[in-house]
C-alpha cells in the first residue's frame, strides 16, 4: 500500500500535465482560427472603420510618409512591385526613370502588409481649441492614395505618446476625434523611411529594424 502511493501522486502529477497541455493546444487553435476567420473576413471586404488602411491594402497605389522635414514616397510600378519614388516626388508625378528592386520591394511590402493590418485601439474627442495631442504640428503626416488617384484617400498627423509608453495619438485629417494606435505601426514605418535614405551599406541593417507587425506588445493604450 505504502509503495503504491508514490505511483498514484506521479500518475495524478502528469495527468493534470496532459490536461494543461491539452489546454494550450486547444486555445492555441481556437486563436488561430479566429485569426483566419479575420484575415479572410477582411479579404471579403468586411467591416474596415477601425483599421488604418480603410480599404483592402491591395488597392493602395501609393504611399507618402513626410518625416523630418522632407515627403518620402513610395508607390507601385505597372507590375505591382513598390518602389521608393524619393522624398523629392510630388502626389502627380509618374515613376518615370524609377524601377523597383524586387528584393527592397519584397522589403516594403512587408512593412505595408502591417500597415494594412494596423487597427486603431481608443479614441477621444478632439477639440483643436484644448489638447491636441501633438497632432496639430505633427513629426510625422501618411498619405495613402488608391491605385491611379492623385488625391489622398486618407491623411494622418502622428501626434504625442500616449501615456501608457506603448501607443501614439493619431488624428485622421478633417476627423473630430484622435485615435490611438500601438507605436510600433509608427516605428516601422520610420525605420522604413531611414533605410531609404541610409547610406547604401547600412540597408540591410536598418531594414531589419521594420517589424512585421503580426503581434502587438503586451500592454493596452490609455488617455
Amino acid at each position: 500500500m505504502t509503495a503504491s502511493r508514490p505511483r498514484r501522486k506521479v500518475v495524478a502529477v502528469w495527468a493534470v500535465l496532459f490536461i494543461l497541455v491539452g489546454i494550450i493546444i486547444a486555445v492555441q487553435l481556437a486563436d488561430r482560427s479566429a485569426e483566419r476567420a479575420d484575415a479572410t473576413y477582411e479579404a471579403q471586404g468586411g467591416d474596415r472603420s477601425r483599421m488604418v488602411v480603410p480599404v483592402l491594402m491591395e488597392d493602395i497605389g501609393a504611399v507618402e510618409i513626410a518625416h523630418a522635414g522632407a515627403l518620402h514616397r513610395f508607390e507601385r510600378d505597372p507590375a505591382g512591385l513598390w518602389l521608393y519614388h524619393g522624398p523629392h516626388a510630388p502626389a502627380a508625378e509618374p515613376a518615370r526613370g524609377h524601377q523597383a528592386d524586387p528584393v527592397l520591394a519584397e522589403k516594403i511590402a512587408k512593412a505595408f502588409g502591417g500597415l494594412g493590418r494596423a487597427k486603431f485601439e481608443r479614441n477621444f474627442p478632439f477639440d483643436p481649441k484644448g489638447q491636441d495631442y501633438g497632432v496639430q504640428n505633427p513629426a510625422t503626416l501618411v498619405l495613402l492614395y488608391r491605385k491611379g488617384e492623385q488625391q489622398p484617400l486618407v491623411q494622418y498627423a502622428i501626434g504625442d505618446m500616449a501615456p501608457d509608453g506603448v501607443s501614439r495619438y493619431v488624428l485622421k485629417i478633417g476627423a473630430k476625434q484622435v485615435d490611438t494606435l500601438p507605436e510600433y505601426h509608427v516605428q516601422n514605418l520610420v525605420s522604413l523611411v531611414q533605410a531609404m535614405t541610409a547610406p547604401a551599406g547600412a540597408l540591410d541593417s536598418t531594414l531589419g529594424g521594420v517589424r512585421s507587425l503580426t503581434g502587438a506588445p503586451a500592454g493596452g493604450p490609455s488617455k
